[in-house]
Formats: structure tokens, C-alpha cells, sequence
């Protein structure tokens, strides 16, 4: 005689299920049959789940970010006085840039230059690296390696590793022949002319010195994009300031006047975007300059950091909610992903793709 099956075997494994909420998607991915179409394959992200989806979310957000800068300003906006500290043209949303300087090491370099080189941010946040390896770079090269070589092979041969990237330290050398008589002329127009040096003021110089198309920071101050690099001092160029100080000593950098120009570009901004890619100062100096406006309306966090060690490089978004740094009716997102696979991919989707509108003026050169 059959047996029954035990009711709570039954109650536990055919449980009824609830409504699914109105407007939820369906997972489906990529179909190959349709051919090779790279737009709908990166559409069809939202929907496959996972970090894909994740990314498909910040394609939306970032294109909103960009529709909302579009919009054009009422008339009431347009004759108020323009309290942007960085004079920049007003617009519907102040787009904030911030990446660590592995990015710059890497290719990503030439996509954070196409959106200098088209005016398309407002703002850029970076470490001195981010800031020297675009310089070094227009001085010599850097080459492809591999994570597992040797660090003493490589320092007995004066090569430097950044993962699987090469920089012979002879890039150091020429980066010191370059920037030392710029400091000296800095440490003239200080003492003759008054000139008070911040970070962003020295980027600006730099990147105007370099006079290369290829470099992001050429672009910046072209443009004239704000970067801000509050640990400027940590890194090469601190290095260079450190010799420096010997040879010419009395150059002075005063962070105060940028920790007011930063924070009073997202106070007055209509709305504010935030897109950082890695964790560490970058992260958390775009951030804190949005709790001065209760939060910024956008955010996209590209990262592999992770929460549990209370790092603010791995926090979740919704941390930076609990301070103000996003507002809390935001939907910010954030991408668990190494940034040279997906930043690419994000500007093809969105700025690349509103290029015409963004940039109806671009300087090509």
C-alpha cells in the first residue's frame, strides 16, 4: 500500500509563492543566433543577472546623470549669479570623475582622456599617481608584464611592476629632468609674484606644461576641469617635491583653499553625479564634498573591494546614504568589477553614445 507523502515535506517544498512585484524583469540573456550586435548584447546585460545586471543599472544611471546635465537651465537658473568656485558653465547636473592610479598605469588612461579631451565631467578626483603616470607616460612607455614575476628580478633590474605592468624606473628619471624646472619656476612665482599653490593649481600647470594631446591632464586644463589630488604628496611627484625642497627649498601647497573650491562645486550644483572607479581617497573625497549638499542624486561605484571589514572602499552605497553622501531617495549602484573590464564598456554606452549632443564643440586638438 502506497504510503502518503508527509505533509511537511509537501508544505516545505511546494510553499506557494507570493506575487512578484508589478514591472520586475525577466532574466534573459544574449541570444547568438541574432548575430553578432554588441549594442544588444551590452543591453541585454540588465536582464542576465548577477554583475551584469549591475552594470546594466549603471548604463541607466549614468545616462540619466547625462539627460539631467542636458536639460536646460529655467530662465530664473540663468541670471542667478554663477557660484561655481571652478567658473565652469552651469548645467542640470555637476558630473564628479574619480579614479585610482592603477587605472592611469593602465589603458584605461585613454578612456579617461576621451571624456577630458570632450568636456564631458566637471569635476576629477585622482591620487598622485593618477596624476604622474599620464605625465610619465608622455615620456616613455609602459609595457605589458605578468603578475608572477620575480619583484628582486625586477628590482635588480630597475623595473618597476603594477600588476601585470612594466614601468623601467629610467621613466622616473625623465619624469625628474621634466618637472624639476617647473618647480623651480613655481617657487619663482610664488615668492615674486604671489602665487599661491594648491594641488589642483599645480595639475593645472603640469598638465599645460606637458603640451600633449595624448595626456589626460592636457585636456583637464584645456578645458579647464578641476582635478583635485588632496594625497598629491604620495607618489612620485611628492618624491620630485622632496628633492626638490632641497635644491630650491620653500614651495608651498595649500590644500585648504581646494577643500573649499571641491566641496562648494557640489554645493552649488544643481545636481550632482558621482562615478569613481576604486576605492581609498578618490572614493571618499568625491563623497564627503556631497554631504555638504545632503548627497549627491547619482552614483555608480565601480570596485572589488568588499564591506566586511568596514572599509569606506568596499562600502555599500547605501553606507554612504546613512552619512548624507547620497541622497536617500538616490538609486545609486555599484559594479563588483575590476574597472579595465568595465569602464569601457560603461562610456561606450553612455557618454560615446550622447557624444554629439555633449559635445557639439569638442577640441579635437
Amino acid at each position: 500500500m502506497a504510503e502518503s507523502v508527509p505533509s511537511i515535506a509537501l508544505d516545505a517544498v511546494l510553499k506557494p509563492s507570493g506575487i512578484i512585484p508589478e514591472g520586475s524583469l525577466q532574466i534573459k540573456g544574449y541570444d547568438f543566433n541574432r548575430g553578432i550586435d554588441y549594442q544588444a548584447l551590452m543591453q541585454s546585460y540588465l536582464t542576465t543577472g548577477y554583475q551584469a545586471s549591475s552594470f546594466g543599472q549603471a548604463v541607466q544611471q549614468i545616462n540619466v546623470m547625462i539627460e539631467k546635465k542636458l536639460e536646460p537651465l529655467d530662465e530664473d537658473e540663468q541670471n542667478t549669479i554663477n557660484l561655481n568656485p571652478c567658473q565652469r558653465e552651469r548645467s542640470g547636473c555637476t558630473i564628479f570623475l574619480g579614479y585610482t592610479s592603477n587605472l592611469i598605469s593602465s589603458g584605461i588612461r585613454e578612456t579617461i582622456r576621451y571624456l577630458a579631451q570632450h568636456n564631458m565631467v566637471d569635476c576629477v578626483v585622482t591620487t598622485a599617481g593618477g596624476v604622474e603616470e599620464d605625465l610619465i607616460k608622455c615620456l616613455a612607455p609602459t609595457f605589458l608584464g605578468d603578475f608572477s614575476l620575480k619583484g628582486k628580478e625586477l628590482r635588480d633590474n630597475g623595473i618597476n611592476r603594477i600588476g601585470n605592468l612594466l614601468v623601467p624606473n629610467e621613466n622616473y628619471c625623465k619624469f625628474e629632468d621634466w618637472v624639476m624646472p617647473i618647480l623651480d619656476q613655481m617657487v619663482l612665482e610664488q615668492n615674486e609674484q604671489g602665487m599661491k599653490w594648491t594641488p589642483s593649481k599645480v595639475i593645472a600647470r603640469l598638465g599645460k606644461e606637458i603640451d600633449n594631446p595624448e595626456s589626460v591632464y592636457y585636456w583637464t586644463s584645456k578645458n579647464n576641469i578641476p582635478v583635485f589630488s588632496p594625497a598629491l604628496t604620495d607618489g612620485s611627484i611628492g618624491d620630485m617635491i622632496y628633492f626638490h625642497s632641497y635644491r630650491n627649498p620653500g614651495l608651498v601647497l595649500d590644500i585648504v583653499e581646494d577643500i573649499r573650491r571641491i566641496n562648494n562645486l557640489a554645493v552649488y550644483a544643481k545636481r550632482t553625479g558621482m562615478i569613481i572607479l576604486g576605492g581609498g581617497v578618490v572614493k571618499h573625497h568625491i563623497a564627503n564634498a556631497n554631504l555638504m549638499r545632503n548627497g549627491a542624486d547619482y552614483s555608480v561605484f565601480v570596485n572589488t573591494g568588499q564591506e566586511f571589514d568596514g572599509s569606506d572602499s568596499g562600502a555599500r552605497p547605501d553606507e554612504a546614504v546613512s552619512w548624507g553622501k547620497i541622497r536617500m531617495d538616490a538609486k545609486p549602484v555599484k559594479v563588483c568589477a575590476d574597472a579595465t573590464l568595465v569602464f569601457p564598456l560603461l562610456v561606450a554606452e553612455t557618454f560615446a553614445r550622447h557624444f554629439n549632443t555633449l559635445s557639439p564643440q569638442s577640441k579635437m586638438f
